[in-house]
């Protein structure tokens, strides 16, 4: 359960003002169908946080110990650093003429896929017997994230301080990243 739960919360950190957010958005502003869009969010990120917490439990018997704590410590700083950086704006996928669960599923799945969530998901998993575990945390904390975004469209910059989120958020990872590697490295 420290798992999932170590998992949801860094990566609803992570996925707070992030590109998956927006995306979901603005393709909700576009639909106007929200049971699509989150259906289609639910399905591209269970099958990455699926891929995502296989991979970590998959590396964790190539890796020593050591070596797990400093991809967990560089997966969180390459995260947090992430945050706080400049970032690309996000593509609205207004080219794209499928119907709106296609759009959202493909386009939200290649978006996550590769992102900064899915390396927290893999780490984590890579820590514990119970990958299990770090992809529910992974799809719950993605899920958390991005549904207020969809049900709130363009409201949610009105409502939620995404900024400053950002960059608490980014910094706290950041922190988190440092004590890991720190540890890995045998300083603290």
């Amino acid at each position: 359960m420290d798992t999932a739960f170590t998992t949801f919360l860094s990566v609803f950190l992570a996925e707070m003002g992030d590109r998956t957010q927006i995306l979901a958005a603005v393709l909700a502003l576009r639909y106007r169908n929200n049971n699509a869009i989150l259906a289609g969010l639910a399905c591209a990120t269970l099958i990455n946080c699926g891929i995502s917490a296989a991979g970590g439990s998959v590396i964790d018997s190539w890796m020593s110990a050591q070596s797990v704590k400093m991809f967990a410590g560089l997966a969180y700083i390459f995260a947090g650093a992430g945050m706080l950086l400049w970032r690309r704006n996000v593509d609205p996928l207004s080219g794209w003429k499928s119907p709106a669960f296609l759009t959202a599923f493909f386009g939200l799945f290649i978006l996550e896929f590769g992102d900064k969530s899915q390396f927290i998901i893999a780490a984590q998993s890579a820590r514990t017997p119970y990958w299990g575990m770090a992809a529910v945390g992974g799809f719950v904390g993605i899920m958390a994230a991005t549904v207020p975004a969809v049900i709130l469209r363009a409201r949610l910059r009105q409502i939620v301080p995404l900024k400053p989120i950002r960059w608490v958020s980014g910094a706290l990872l950041l922190g988190w990243g440092f004590v890991l590697t720190t540890q890995a490295n045998g300083i603290s």
